[in-house]
């Protein structure tokens, strides 16, 4: 079976002239979004094993220089041994089986390995550089990391910041200042790209997710991007009606109660609940609770008298049928 030619620079998506940090970015892109952790196609993990392999080469000085000297001659290196090319004195090294004495290079296409042979150590204690050492361990993403942070219903409505220490191994320490945004739900995951643990061997870091956890409200309760409250309204507010100031989470506003307003009812203020992901903001649903009146003097209970004596018991039970 034919070899196939890999063109790194199109596997990496760079030019021929990409430095090694765009190198390197372009690699970490790629490793984070076809990572088999993260994503289980067969397409993303051979997108993830070429992305691989291109690093590996075009982020070695030597392996890049040699691999950019192939150019149209890439077949005849592909079918010789070990052989020295008449243009410009590039010596590629095949030196017997695939593999042998180098880990496992399963990982690697027959191209690479028919190029580089086993100049990969993959973490064999074998695994040597012909004539050079031990050779440079392939690169590996590092682990995504995961911690929780704890805010306020106001805080949520608002947006905030925090600090957070993230501990290392070998115990370096560093402060992350983190913005979490408005609307934030009890529960939601903020990932933070690059902020977890260190990748192997030049490989990208892993990612951060933080979870956030609300504080239940003792006024407030939020069901999805609308907020319940229950609000307390006089007796002679809910039969007169009137206007009663009533708390948001953006601050006071003035509400008008209906005169002959029920208890439990149900009042809606437009535009007073959690901001929305894709703008906008929910609603705030004011449940009346009516309370009544105590220590009544003589002149309120005569009064009230007067209306019991002119609404019946039967009036108010007769809304039960």
């Amino acid at each position: 079976m034919p070899v196939e030619y890999k063109d790194y620079y199109k596997i990496l998506g760079v030019q021929r002239s990409a430095t090694t940090d765009e190198i390197k970015k372009a690699y970490r892109r790629l490793a984070r979004q076809h990572h088999p952790d993260l994503n289980k196609g067969a397409d993303d993990e051979r997108r993830f094993k070429e992305a691989n392999e291109a690093h590996e080469v075009l982020s070695d000085p030597e392996k890049r220089k040699r691999y950019d000297q192939l150019g149209p001659n890439w077949e005849r290196f592909a079918q010789a041994g070990r052989q020295r090319a008449g243009d410009g004195g590039f010596e590629w090294v095949y030196t017997g089986t695939p593999g042998a004495g180098a880990g496992d290079l399963s990982q690697f296409s027959d191209f690479f390995r028919m190029i580089f042979g086993d100049e990969v150590d993959l973490g064999g204690p074998q695994a040597r550089r012909p004539g050079n050492g031990r050779a440079r361990a392939r690169a590996s993403a590092g682990e995504d990391l995961e911690s929780e942070v704890e805010i306020t219903l106001v805080e949520a409505y608002k947006g905030t910041e925090r600090e957070l220490q993230i501990r290392r191994d070998g115990g370096s320490a560093r402060t992350l200042k983190v913005r979490i945004p408005a609307g934030v739900r009890d529960g939601q995951r903020i990932r933070l790209g690059g902020q977890g643990g260190a990748g192997g061997h030049g490989g990208p870091a892993g990612d951060l997710y933080l979870r956030v956890r609300v504080r239940p409200h003792p006024f407030f309760r939020r069901e999805g991007d609308d907020i319940h409250a229950d609000i307390p309204v006089a007796l002679h507010e809910a039969l007169l009606g009137g206007e009663v100031t009533v708390p948001t989470l953006k601050g006071r506003v003035s509400l008008r109660i209906p005169p002959e307003t029920q208890n439990g009812r149900v009042i809606r203020l437009a535009g007073q609940g959690m901001p929305r992901s894709g703008g906008g903001s929910g609603d705030m649903f004011a449940s009346v609770k009516v309370v009544l009146p105590q220590k009544l003097s003589d002149d309120e209970r005569r009064a009230i008298e007067t209306i019991a004596e002119r609404r019946s018991s039967e009036d108010v039970r007769s809304h039960m049928l």
